[in-house]
């Protein structure tokens, strides 16, 4: 069992890995988002900017203060929640129930915003970010070779996307917080702070965005660009999986990323395009997305 159609079975269990790995980051950012889309109604085109912002907290914390990466995995989510609360209280609150044009409009100008300021301290080019001493080297599984750090990125994401998935759906939280979305007055009558939910809800969207941000830092260079590189793919695993559907992202993000690495394979030059491809084609079959509710 050396080849697969003529394709050696390493290579290909070597790129399904790196589908894998790429679909763990849609998977989590996009999870972000339909979080936020879905509790909120807010189009967040900040999202892959606060990605960013999260990569370079960890590397500040390591390269400034000498914090290494166990505690960057709590720090720098939390700094990017923060950050999140501010947007949340100071800017979205006054448009959240206009179109969501003017929300779109805001974030990308945020994104613009956060991307410029690290631009300008921090240049273009990508900087590395020290691979935690416990994840190197890799796992001989006899027909492929699987880097330790790239297993641990995948299973931490599923988790992490299975229990907000859980939280959301199956709790008495979640059911607040789709309440607080759809009548908040109601809830607000039960004695819930629904303003504070709704922020807390918007910083832990971003907040898993920062952690997303984190976790890419050993395996990507941390560039003021890298956010804008990865949000395009993730607004179209979103659509594709359905606006506000957090099962959708979970289950979209991961298997575009598996398509992703094996068009890689089979035709690289689609490799690049096939996610939007995919997504044309679902928004003419279904318009509402693969996991979406039709109104």
């Amino acid at each position: 069992m050396t080849d697969f159609f003529g394709i050696p079975i390493q290579a290909l269990m070597g790129q399904l890995m790196l589908g894998l790995v790429n679909g763990s980051f849609y998977a989590l950012l996009s999870l972000g988002l339909a979080v936020i889309f879905g509790m909120l109604n807010i189009v967040n085109f900040a999202h892959g900017a606060l990605y960013m912002v999260g990569a370079f907290f960890a590397w500040m914390l390591l390269n400034y203060a000498g914090i290494n990466y166990w505690f960057a995995l709590i720090l720098a989510p939390i700094g990017v929640g923060l950050i999140g609360v501010f947007i949340e209280k100071l800017l979205l609150g006054w448009i959240r129930q206009l179109d969501h044009l003017y929300g779109l409009l805001l974030t990308f100008g945020l994104a613009l915003i956060f991307e410029g300021v690290f631009r300008e301290f921090y240049g273009s080019s990508g900087m590395p970010y020290e691979l935690p001493a416990l994840f190197r080297g890799v796992f001989d599984l006899e027909f492929m070779m699987l880097p330790k750090y790239r297993a641990w990125v995948v299973l931490v994401s599923i988790l992490l996307c299975l229990v907000t998935w859980f939280v959301i759906e199956k709790t008495r939280l979640g059911a607040y917080l789709r309440a607080g979305t759809e009548n908040p007055d109601l809830v607000k009558a039960f004695g819930i702070n629904v303003p504070l939910m709704v922020t807390l809800t918007y910083a832990f969207g971003v907040g898993l965005a920062g952690l997303a941000g984190v976790m890419a830092a050993p395996i990507y260079q941390v560039s003021p660009l890298m956010g804008s590189n990865i949000i395009i793919v993730v607004f179209a695993v979103v659509v594709i999986g359905g606006m506000g559907s957090i099962l959708g992202s979970i289950v979209t993000g991961l298997g575009l990323g598996l398509i992703e690495g094996l068009t890689k394979v089979f035709y690289a030059e689609l490799s690049t395009t096939v996610v939007f491809i995919i997504m044309a084609v679902v928004l003419l079959v279904r318009p509402a997305g693969l996991f979406g509710r039709e109104k």
